[in-house]
């Protein structure tokens, strides 16, 4: 009997691009040489049929939800080691009446948690976002003292389980310059600095907050094993720049393993087998290591 790891496999929103690399990906050999694969949703042409191609469709949405409650259901009872997903889309979940706006709000409410998080993991550079899918002008607001401090913990528990035993954590600023002294904005001081210094007491390895135009640099140079990003794209644009295509998206603060793919959709080239599997692979891998060593420990 196969002492390799199971992992489900979403194949996310039927529409895109999700049931070709899933597809793709599990038949890959350095795939098959560390897990065994279960397929959760349509993936063949037959199966495909019934989903409109390259649109937002209400019942892709539903779909891509149905098959995502399955897999949790699935790794929470032990019958998985763990999920990996394919993209969702987040206009097709509103189309299908769901008010998930991603996977990391869908998946802590499925598993339980008050708290989870966003990282991004490659081999140059890990990010964890402090916030996430939420318009720009209400980040200030939204990053308050407790919930950068409830990340920094967060991202210290977690590190250990990917290798890292005590991880050198660094905290972006939110203004440029990261405030420049108060001289272009006070959420540094009044919101970022505090949470640091809190988490320091707690024997936290935690600096900053600093310039996040060179902070992404001096990570990606191996001064730190992970940057907190104040939001979305300020912690994304650079791992994509560096990493586009092998980076990890990881949901933090589960009870179960969860990685995906670090793109979308890509309703434009679905079902043309344009569409590049590479980061499924790497997500595959990921989640592989990291069941293997939850049976070790």
């Amino acid at each position: 009997m196969s002492t390799l790891p199971t992992l489900a496999i979403t194949v996310g929103d039927p529409s895109g691009i999700g049931p070709e690399i899933a597809s793709a990906a599990c038949a890959d050999p350095r795939v098959r040489a560390v897990c065994q694969t279960r397929v959760y949703g349509p993936a063949t042409t037959e199966a495909l049929a019934r989903y409109p191609v390259g649109i937002v469709n209400a019942a892709s949405g539903r779909r891509a939800y149905d098959e995502i409650l399955r897999a949790v259901e699935d790794a929470r009872a032990g019958r998985v080691d763990g999920i990996v997903t394919a993209p969702i889309n987040k206009a097709a979940f509103a189309a299908a009446g769901l008010p998930w706006k991603g996977h990391t709000d869908l998946l802590a409410h499925l598993c339980g948690v008050d708290e989870a998080a966003m990282m991004f993991w490659s081999q140059k550079l890990r990010v964890v976002l402090a916030t996430v899918h939420i318009p720009l002008s209400e980040v200030p607001g939204a990053l308050t003292r407790d919930r950068l401090l409830r990340t920094i913990r967060l991202t210290a528990s977690s590190l250990p389980r990917f290798g890292i035993a005590a991880p050198r954590i660094a905290v972006a600023g939110l203004n440029p310059h990261a405030g420049e002294d108060g001289l272009l904005g006070s959420e540094e001081i009044a919101t970022i600095r505090p949470a640091i210094e809190m988490a320091r007491a707690e024997g936290v390895d935690v600096s900053g907050p600093f310039p996040a135009d060179t902070l992404f640099v001096r990570a990606a140079r191996g001064e730190f094993d992970v940057v907190i990003a104040c939001y979305h794209d300020q912690g994304l644009v650079p791992v994509k720049l560096l990493s586009f295509g092998h980076s990890v998206n990881v949901t933090l603060g589960l009870p179960i393993i969860r990685t995906s793919v670090d793109h979308g959709t890509a309703f434009d080239i679905a079902r043309q087998g344009k569409a590049d599997h590479g980061s499924m692979v790497e997500a595959i891998l990921l989640a592989a290591r990291l069941a293997a060593r939850n049976c070790s420990l």
